[in-house]
């Protein structure tokens, strides 16, 4: 006999929740027996008895879903998470694909769509609601493609904004006051910047960063 789908249901609306349970146990294939109404309790209680995949809100009190995902996908990395939830915000929609979510379904899915869905994961795909892929696919239609500068790999994150502090013509002291550090940590930045892009001068450390964008 073929192994049924251990399904587990993280979701704050007890109506909602439980109809979706009683869904998916009656769909052949598929058992759920694990249901957490916060995340807080599912992180608790998950890794015991480790499920195929979790249906998870965002919207959940206390811990977010995002943070439930992030903090079981680093504890369990083959659970497989799929985003139920009425927001359609693109930042939410990335973030929880970068924290690992595999799917991503508006509440307003029809049932059929979302037994559906949970079966093509286990497939190996990757199931979202249409308006949700077509913000997805936009996303990388309408990203600028902007040309990398090949110093970007060399400076520190720290360097880059001394860099731009002097772009202004900032003395020392006033780049100093801005970024909140000392005098000396500021040219000790300017000592290693001008070191890495091969230059002697602000002017010259400015234009051969600059140039660095042309080169690409």
């Amino acid at each position: 006999m073929t192994k049924s789908l251990n399904i587990c249901i993280v979701e704050d609306s007890d109506d909602y929740r439980l109809a979706l349970q009683e869904m998916i146990n009656a769909t052949p294939g598929f058992t759920c027996t694990q249901t957490y109404a916060n995340g807080e309790s599912a992180v608790k209680k998950l890794p015991a008895n480790v499920p195929d995949i979790v249906l998870v809100d965002i919207g959940l009190p206390g811990i977010s879903g995002l943070e439930l995902i992030e903090k079981i996908k680093s504890k369990i990395p083959k659970i497989q998470f799929i985003v139920l939830t009425v927001s359609e915000e693109g930042d939410k929609i990335f973030n929880a694909l970068k924290v690992g979510a595999s799917g991503y379904l508006l509440k307003s899915t029809p049932p059929k769509k979302i037994i559906e869905a949970i079966q093509d994961l286990a497939n190996g795909g990757a199931p979202m609601s249409r308006k949700i892929a077509r913000q997805v696919v936009a996303s990388f239609q309408l990203e600028p493609t902007v040309p990398k500068n090949p110093f970007d790999k060399i400076l520190t994150n720290r360097e880059k904004e001394v860099l731009d502090e002097l772009s202004k013509g900032l003395l020392y002291k006033n780049i100093a006051a801005t970024l909140n550090i000392s005098i000396e940590t500021v040219k000790s930045h300017c000592h290693n910047i001008y070191s890495k892009l091969h230059a002697t001068t602000r002017t010259e450390a400015l234009n051969n960063y600059k140039n660095g964008h042309e080169k690409r």
